[in-house]
């Protein structure tokens, strides 16, 4: 491990992270809050530790693939534990620095999972940093950290795979890493944007537009209300809301091949094809679409009225299916099988290069149709059949890395649900939901995690914060680390 390009790769994330303190000073000197001092210490302490970091450099030192994935885990848990300064050191937000860190865990991972109460009344200041800390969390620190990476003379590759390690779809976009980056980013500002403007049409206010424009398009489910997006009561917001969702769900890949390449005027056309044809996409929709139908109808029967059961149950099954865990109605009172069909359906989550949570739709896709061929292969001992994605034969090399993963991510749940159930009081449903949320990167739970996590004991938030950093890094990258053979020369 070359230390000396590890603190530059550090030092660079600092700066880039004190954006989120910015964000709350601003905020508190246009409003004349008190929280003015907080953050602007937290900014100045931020920068000026990541400046020294980043001054000792050694630009002829070069990252190796093994020493990328210390430097992911090191850099959000960094990233976590400073973020959680001014949640700790400003009144009334986070009771104590254990709740800190699983408040700025939940938001840089995109969970939304929250052991604040009282939103309505926090200063707009911490609101904002709340929201803007899942925005930045929402492409991934490190993606953003790649656009930068030459100026610090290091290799930008093994970060940007070993932050979602296993990804086999790298190559549909034809660029460098720098310049993915960097179009990544220019996607996700223009629809965080396109978002607030959407939201403030609707009849949002336009604080409330830019801070929900943050934490949908990030997928990450932060509001600036106890009652989320059902505080506003209003079908276009939600309408809005269920829109950008879906959108910031889909591999960000595709948005940018779906409207790059045809400058012919009929780049509607072309859009279209590009996600119609793309074999994630529509299984994606698809599943969004069941586990809608399957919601609303299971409550159009059980309670009788059409049009409210219409509304919340389209809006929450697309809120858990995406992972992005925004509210508008007390699930709890439905009947058990949709709050528990969609804590499945977020299992699934969104697409490979989206901001979602879960497994990813594309890991699934994969595991389906290998199931098929061993179908097809007990049927036909002596045939050969391939996997074939959107035209592409998938090695089997893919194949195993899913499985793979399917089984660490199963492991893991078993393991952190058993640790719950442990150290804990709560009921096995609680648990289940609480890790579940977690772990695909959700937020909202059911039974004594439905209305936040504030009564939790110590021992288990820090085990749902660690959960929330394992989904968010996919398993891998985090799991590589307790390997002792990692750490042998």
């Amino acid at each position: 491990m070359h230390i000396r390009a590890v603190l530059g790769i550090l030092g660079a994330l600092l700066i880039i992270s004190s954006a989120t303190f910015l964000c709350g000073l601003v905020t508190a000197l246009a409003f004349q809050e008190a929280t003015v001092v907080p953050f602007l210490g937290c900014f100045l302490g931020a920068v000026a530790i990541g400046l020294v970091f980043w001054l000792l450099r050694d630009t002829s030192q070069e990252l190796r693939s093994r020493d990328a994935f210390l430097v992911v885990g090191l850099c959000y848990v960094t990233v976590i534990l400073v973020g959680s300064v001014p949640l700790s050191i400003i009144p009334g937000v986070a009771p104590s620095f254990t709740d800190a860190v699983f408040e700025s865990s939940s938001g840089i991972t995109t969970t939304g999972a929250t052991i604040v109460s009282g939103l309505d009344h926090l200063p707009k200041s911490v609101l904002i940093y709340r929201q803007s800390l899942q925005w930045v969390g929402g492409m991934g620190i490190i993606v953003l950290a790649v656009a930068i990476l030459p100026l610090l003379g290091v290799g930008g590759v093994q970060l940007y795979k070993a932050e979602a390690p296993g990804s086999e779809r790298e190559h549909s976009l034809p660029l460098r890493v720098k310049e993915t980056a960097k179009t990544l980013w220019m996607i996700y500002v223009g629809l965080t944007v396109a978002c607030a403007i959407a939201y403030f049409l609707a009849g949002m206010p336009a604080f409330d537009a830019i801070s929900h424009s943050l934490t949908t398009v990030s997928i990450g489910g932060f509001s600036t209300h106890d009652q989320s997006i059902g505080f506003f009561n209003s079908a276009a917001i939600e309408s809005v809301a269920v829109a950008f969702m879906l959108i910031s769900g889909i591999n960000f890949l595709v948005h940018y091949i779906a409207f790059h390449g045809r400058k012919d005027g009929h780049w509607i056309l072309h859009a279209t094809r590009s996600y119609a044809r793309d074999s994630e996409v529509r299984l994606y929709f698809g599943v969004v679409i069941l586990v809608t139908v399957l919601v609303t109808l299971i409550l159009t029967i059980t309670e009788g009225t059409v049009s409210s059961t219409l509304r919340h149950g389209i809006f929450q099954a697309v809120s858990f299916a995406t992972t992005t865990g925004y509210t508008t109605a007390n699930y709890e009172t439905w009947p058990l099988v949709c709050p528990i069909l969609m804590v499945f359906a977020s299992f699934v989550g969104g697409c490979t290069g989206s901001t979602a949570g879960g497994i990813k739709v594309y890991r699934v896709l994969l595991l389906a149709r290998q199931g098929i061929r061993e179908i097809r292969r007990l049927i036909q001992p002596g045939a050969i059949f391939n996997v074939v994605v959107d035209g592409r034969q998938i090695p089997d090399r893919v194949l195993e890395t899913a499985w793979g993963f399917l089984a660490l991510y199963a492991a893991s749940f078993v393991v952190l649900l058993s640790a719950m159930l442990i150290v804990g009081d709560l009921d096995f449903r609680s648990a289940f939901s609480a890790v579940a949320a977690c772990l695909n990167n959700l937020g909202p739970g059911l039974g004594d995690v439905s209305s936040g996590y504030q009564s939790l004991s110590i021992a288990e938030k820090w085990i749902l914060s660690f959960a929330m950093i394992l989904g968010r890094l996919e398993i891998f990258t985090v799991l590589v680390l307790f390997a002792p053979r990692y750490w042998r020369r």
